[in-house]
Formats: structure tokens, sequence, C-alpha cells
């Protein structure tokens, strides 16, 4: 038999993940039906999936229980989702379209959006605490998504992100670009890689390694998906991207084309994969692990060259 192509793979992986989000988020008939209508509107049919995709390909390198694997995909994508319904209010980054649909405010209303934000967050811990894992795995992963998401993770860049909107022009460095983005987006992409290997097992020996490396390509894949958005917004348009096009500079926000340029960007992109590349070999040196990585490394490829 042919080995599947990345492409079908992630078709695969992405209308699996679609079945597991009808099946696990609460149905619209579900008391109270409008909230869990606005909730399944802001994450059902949504988006390239990658934070889930990130989450199957590094569970298969643990050989992780395909529930388990489940419920940490579901977990960061209601994390995710939260965060794009609260993004896009009119007190954040105010955009009236979301995946190619109206974006959740738009649709529901102010009120009902931000508790169907408030209720994805807690939605994602609920699905953690059924995950079928040893207890210790819960913990493990319920602390590395509560990070992401938090202060020091996700919320922290959304915070730093408005504190600079309006000071394109302003003498902000890369290095802070790095960190602001570090923490919005590339944290929760870091989890996702943690949380698909942490739902599998771990020998004891390989652990250290294995979960550095692991957060080293996390990392790096983070900046290279984010320097695609900037590029994107840059070069795309509402219909390729299913959201606002042109809003960074509308905005006057750093980015890093505003920073390096077009041509600057794109070979930053670069070189972050490559760099998440060279963590991935790390752990193809490991005895037993050769060959794990090698849908992780598609997916790097695939964040480079997206054109949505």
């Amino acid at each position: 038999m042919s080995e599947v192509s990345f492409r079908d793979w992630m078709k695969e992986r992405q209308a699996h993940f679609e079945s597991v989000a009808e099946a696990g988020i609460p149905g619209s008939d579900v008391f109270p039906q409008g909230l869990h209508e606005a909730m399944r509107w802001s994450i059902l049919e949504g988006g390239k999936r990658v934070r889930p995709l990130l989450c199957y390909a590094a569970s298969a390198i643990t050989r992780a229980k395909p529930e388990a694997a489940d419920a940490a995909a579901l977990s960061l994508e209601c994390i995710h989702s939260y965060s794009l319904v609260h993004d896009d209010l009119p007190c954040m980054d105010n955009d009236l379209l979301r995946h190619g649909k109206a974006s959740t405010h738009a649709k529901f209303g102010f009120a009902e959006a931000v508790l169907a934000g408030d209720a994805l967050q807690a939605e994602a811990f609920r699905v953690i605490a059924d995950a079928p894992v040893e207890p210790r795995s819960a913990v493990r992963l319920t602390r590395i998504l509560a990070e992401a998401a938090g202060s020091r993770g996700m919320c922290g860049g959304q915070a730093y992100d408005l504190s600079l909107t309006g000071s394109r022009n302003a003498a902000i460095a890369i290095e802070d670009l790095r960190r602001l983005h570090a923490m919005k987006t590339g944290a929760l992409i870091r989890a996702a890689v943690l949380m698909g290997a942490v739902s599998g097992d771990i020998p004891e020996a390989d652990e250290r390694k294995l979960l550095d490396a692991l957060s080293d390509f996390g990392r790096s894949i983070g900046l290279a998906f984010q320097v695609v958005d900037d590029v994107l917004d840059v070069t795309g348009s509402a219909e390729t991207l299913g959201k606002t096009a042109g809003k960074d500079e509308a905005e006057e926000k750093p980015t890093y084309v505003s920073l390096l340029g077009l041509e600057g960007a794109r070979s930053l992109a670069q070189q972050s994969c490559s760099e998440a590349l060279a963590a991935l070999d790390q752990i193809e040196s490991l005895p037993g692990y050769a060959g794990s990585t090698k849908r992780l490394a598609e997916i790097a490829g695939y964040v480079v060259n997206r054109d949505r």
C-alpha cells in the first residue's frame, strides 16, 4: 500500500477534527440554545486547523490513544476559537469577518459573543478533565494549556499588541515584535505540539530531550506562522484569507513586514522553518524515533508556503 500523502493526511485529519468538535461541543438544541449556537458558530467549520494538525502529528510520535489526541486537539481549538471571538470585538481588533463568514459578535451581538468566548475557554478544560489519560498527564495537559493561554502567553501577547497599536513608526525593535508574537501566537502553537506528545507515553529516558526539541520546534514554527500571516495581510485578499486584509497597515500595527520589508519577512519565515526542522533532527537522532517527525516537518513546510 502506498504511503498517504501529506495533503490527503491533512484533509483526513481536518475532517476528523470537525467530527470531534461537532460531537464535543454542546448542540444548539441544548439549553441555553442561543449561547451554544454562538459557540458552535465560532468553532465549527473554521480555519486551517493548524493547532489540531500539530497536535495529531506530535501525538503520533508518542503513540497516544486516538481519543486522548482528540481531547487535546479539541481543548486547544476551544482556546483558539475563544481568542478569535474576543479578538474580533470592537474593543480589540474590531473585525466583522472571520473564516469567510460573519464574526461571532456580528452574527449574535456583543454580549452573546463575549459569553461564547468565555464558555469556550471553560469548555477547553472540561474536555481535558474528561480525557482518557492518566491523572498525571491530565495535570500536565492542563498546565501547558493554561500557561499558553494566560497572562504569560496568549492574553499577555494580546495586551502587548494593543499597547503598540498606532505605533508602527515608533522605535520598536524586532526583538520586541518577536516577544509579542511568541506570546500571542507562538505560545498556543508550541502548546499544541507539547500537548500532542504528552497525550501519549514518553519513556523517562527520552522525556527531556524529546520535549525540549518539540518545544524548540513549536517556538520556531510559531514565529514562521506569524511572519507569514503578516506577509499575507499585505499580499492577500479577504476572499482568500477569510478575514479582512490590510488591517495591520490601516491600524499602524508594527509587523515583520513593516520592520523588515516583504522580502526580509519572507526570508525570516524560511529561516524559522529551517530552525524548526533542525529541532526535529534532534528527535530523529534518538533511538527508536527515526521517521517519527515526518508529519511535523510537512506541516512546517505547509505553514511557510501557505497562501491563506
